[in-house]
């Protein structure tokens, strides 16, 4: 059982679930392939995109843990 937190880097979610990038790019972030945003945390991501990073880390562990 893998456990994202809100300092999981981007790039490292996608490596381990790439099923994840929707809920990225439903909070807005279109620049997935991007070198710098895939060495972002998603505490850093969400604070850019103003979105609750405690509830993308609830979902990316729901659907990385079934």
């Amino acid at each position: 059982m893998t456990e994202i937190t809100k300092d999981t880097i981007i790039g490292d979610v996608l490596d381990i679930c790439p099923e994840t990038a929707p809920l990225f790019l439903e909070m807005g972030m279109h620049c997935l392939g991007c070198p710098a945003s895939r060495g972002e945390s998603i505490a850093e991501a969400c604070a850019v995109h103003g979105t609750d990073a405690d509830e993308l880390v609830e979902k990316i562990n729901a659907t990385i843990n079934g």
